[in-house]
């Protein structure tokens, strides 16, 4: 084979291996943008799941503490009730225990 197309031969496999290349590194890059538009799609997705899931747990967990400030505001109503329940009972003990105390007094005094 003469010189010349030998040289041709050589210079259009190089040309042919520079295009392969080239090919590739598009190739790469475009797989590289696709990867990091998905990646923050996956990221994005993942906080709007984060933000959600917070909202949810801060929502339950309002109603629990305002469930529970019900039970105790309806505890402490019915101790309330209990202890005026129970005052109102001693009234008259408590009245005579006092007369009791103010006639003992009067006498200790004449």
């Amino acid at each position: 084979m003469p010189r010349p197309e030998v040289l041709e031969r050589l210079q259009s496999a190089e040309q042919e291996a520079d295009d392969i290349v080239a090919e590739a590194e598009d190739d790469r890059d475009e797989r590289i943008a696709e990867a990091r538009e998905r990646a923050e799609e996956i990221r994005t997705d993942a906080e709007q799941e984060a933000r959600e899931l917070k909202e949810r747990r801060l929502e339950q967990a309002r109603e629990e503490i305002d469930e529970e400030c019900e039970r105790v505001l309806e505890d402490g109503e019915q101790e309330r009730e209990e202890l005026a329940e129970r005052a109102r009972d001693r009234v008259d003990e408590v009245t005579a225990h006092v007369v009791e105390l103010f006639q003992e007094d009067v006498h200790a005094q004449t």
